[in-house]
């Protein structure tokens, strides 16, 4: 793990801590300090944002698109609800599932207006209401409704309204032009070692994903959202109401056996991932407990990660970390060739299935890694084991 590591018991910080660089070329350590791109952890921040305005009457989670925004395509639009928008139901593609977007849109310069009417308006995937489908276009238009309801942009009306009373001045949107002391270089580990990330124009990912934050400053979110400073006990609620698939408005949404002797808790987390950059934070509300991991190399295992941590807060002794069995498979993929890998994969699946992780994103990530290094048939061949191994995924 490289980033910064935050878990709080009761209410408390315990552990605020970083770990390896924040900047490898200048061997700059990372720090509680450091300003990490967050990516989709914005989109909790977005969603408190429409529901003052839900609350103070200026929006209707009912009102449809068209009527938020006016210019919008009615065909599609009228069918469409702000609650939709928010729960990742709304059945607009998502601009970044776009096979062409990191080749030939993810560097360039986008004005709101210009995300609304050309990455964001096309064809529904599906009957609005019926399928959760995780959405990156749902949140940029809700970016464009604040704007459109507040008469501000985006960013300030952030920062009036939930940034400033909550007291995260170390929070905000991140311009990659801006000169912002200590923020972290944002890296991508590929077989060959760890590289630069790609660069990103920060006005894509826009409401979706464009803040920067440290894992203090998202204890002070945490602390905010214990009491009514940003949001009402009725917006919470509504909030945290788990939709499909568990998903509430910004939010994900779940019960897990993490407390005493098993019992199960309420917990209440997201992640982001943006280039260089993946981000993990996980509350349990009933017991004040958080925990908060931002890292700069592009992945990290949260799952298992939180899940040590919940057991070590509960009184339980963590399960043994498991080797990616991805890191085997990529270097293999690369040297030896796809065949080589895939035989690898079965065999360690077959013998050694308890000391490796074999999660679904495992190929996943390898198979993007051989992509990006120009192996398209060694990317095919692993993605459609993927297909084999996980079939529902």
């Amino acid at each position: 793990f490289n980033g910064a590591v935050l878990v709080a018991e009761n209410g408390r910080v315990i552990l605020e801590k970083g770990y390896g660089l924040a900047n490898i070329e200048w061997g700059i350590p990372n720090a509680p300090d450091t300003k990490f791109r967050i990516g989709s952890i914005t989109k909790q921040f977005t969603s408190a944002l429409v529901m003052q305005l839900v609350e103070e009457g200026t929006l209707s989670l009912d009102a449809r698109l068209t009527d938020l925004l006016p210019g919008y395509r009615k065909d599609t639009g009228d069918r469409v609800t702000l609650r939709q928008l928010l729960n990742h139901t709304s059945g607009i593609p998502s601009y970044t599932d776009n096979p062409s977007f990191r080749a030939e849109i993810s560097r360039d310069p986008y004005t709101v207006g210009e995300m609304v009417t050309t990455l964001c308006s096309g064809d529904l995937q599906f009957e609005p209401g019926s399928t959760f489908r995780y959405n990156n276009c749902g949140y940029v238009l809700l970016g464009a409704i604040i704007e459109k309801a507040t008469g501000k942009p985006y960013e300030t009306a952030l920062k009036e309204r939930v940034l400033d009373p909550a007291g995260m001045a170390d929070t905000g949107y991140d311009h990659a032009a801006t000169v912002l002391p200590r923020r972290a270089q944002g890296y991508e580990r590929t077989p060959g070692g760890v590289v630069n990330a790609p660069y990103l124009d920060m006005s894509l990912p826009y409401a979706a994903g464009a803040l920067y934050s440290t894992v203090r400053d998202l204890y002070r979110w945490d602390r905010a959202l214990l009491g009514d400073k940003i949001l009402s006990a009725k917006a919470k609620a509504a909030t945290w109401e788990p939709g499909l698939q568990g998903y509430g408005f910004g939010w994900g949404i779940a019960t897990a056996p993490i407390g005493p002797g098993g019992a199960e808790r309420t917990v209440i987390s997201h992640g982001g991932g943006i280039n260089g950059f993946a981000t993990h934070i996980a509350r349990v509300p009933a017991d004040g407990n958080l925990v908060v991991f931002l890292c700069n190399t592009g992945a990290a295992r949260y799952g298992a990660m939180s899940a040590g941590v919940w057991d070590v807060l509960y009184g339980r002794t963590p399960a043994p970390p498991k080797r990616p069995v991805g890191e085997v498979l990529a270097a293999v993929a690369m040297n030896d060739g796809a065949e080589a890998a895939v035989a690898r994969y079965r065999a360690l699946k077959a013998t050694e299935a308890d000391r490796y992780d074999f999660h679904e994103r495992e190929l996943n990530n390898v198979g993007y890694q051989l992509l990006a290094a120009g192996q398209v048939d060694a990317a095919v061949a692993v993605f459609t084991l993927n297909v084999e191994m996980f079939p529902a995924a």
